[in-house]
């Protein structure tokens, strides 16, 4: 066995799911990754199955681990980076999702800004949220998953209406972090940099906005915890009776783009970055 304590790193990206492992230099150890489907109901729809994203998690970091001769309990600590708008819903009593998870590119609620925008509400997004309203980001995939999850498969499990459970704290939301932290630790968490992609975070307050929670009709029961995205008290744990078999906190998350600006040491106001992947995104610090 490799002697010693490392820090992991999950990567969970829009085509698949890495985990690396780093040793106090900051040099990587191991790492390894799989591909997840690409799932497109109709046209300008994509889909992911939480489940799968899941499993590749947990796959990868048994693979990586196996592959370096590291043992879990060597891990000091995990982080997250992940694709940031994809968003889902799941139960809170099973971790069931209700359905796939939505992926930031995904188009079906266009109409939806549509009418916001006929509405003249634009300017009052962008001023509370930072964001140019779009399809791209959370809220109205939120909104979509409410309105119009399959009732009759959920019906074989719960027959009362996904909004009314929504409201009485029986769901949860999250982006593609605040899933993985919750099939981690058990606790349900987000962190600013993934919170302020949803369209639903006040970037001024720094708090889930009850305005645009309105607009959309996502009830705050449904909401993740938003945390520092490095924070000493951590988000929670893994289990020790967990498929890790070891007590590992899970110590930070970061949004792959605002990872991939503070990582490519963007740290004055006017450093800029271009990431091309699935697809080219240009971050600047502002300051």
């Amino acid at each position: 066995m490799t002697e010693g304590t490392y820090i992991g790193a999950v990567d969970q990206g829009t085509t698949g799911t890495r985990f690396m492992v780093f040793d106090h230099g900051g040099q990587v150890v191991t790492n390894a990754y799989r591909k997840h489907e690409q799932i497109y109901p109709e046209p300008g729809w994509v889909e992911h199955d939480p489940e799968e994203i899941w499993e590749n998690t947990q796959a990868v970091m048994h693979d990586a681990l196996e592959e370096a001769g590291v043992d879990a309990e060597q891990l000091e600590a995990i982080g997250i980076t992940n694709q940031r708008e994809t968003t889902l819903i799941w139960d809170r009593e099973t971790g069931k999702p209700i359905a796939n998870a939505i992926v930031w590119q995904d188009r079906r609620t266009t109409d939806r800004i549509e009418t916001l925008q006929d509405e003249g509400k634009e300017e009052w997004v962008r001023e509370k949220t930072g964001l140019e309203p779009d399809a791209y980001f959370s809220a109205t995939k939120a909104e979509w998953l409410l309105d119009n999850t399959d009732q009759i498969k959920l019906a074989r499990m719960r027959p009362d209406d996904v909004r009314d459970r929504a409201e009485d704290g029986e769901l949860m939301m999250g982006t593609i972090d605040s899933w993985l932290i919750y099939k981690l630790t058990g606790n349900h968490v987000t962190d600013v940099t993934n919170a302020s992609r949803t369209m639903l975070f006040n970037i001024h307050e720094m708090d889930w906005d009850d305005e645009l929670l309105e607009e959309f009709d996502v009830p705050a029961e449904l909401l993740p915890e938003v945390r520092p995205s490095s924070d000493e008290a951590t988000y929670g744990s893994t289990d020790a009776s967990g498929f890790l078999g070891a007590e590992i906190p899970v110590a930070g998350a970061l949004g792959d783009q605002q990872a991939a600006l503070f990582g490519q040491t963007c740290f004055d106001a006017g450093d800029a970055k271009n990431t091309y992947g699935t697809g080219s995104f240009m971050l600047m610090n502002t300051g």
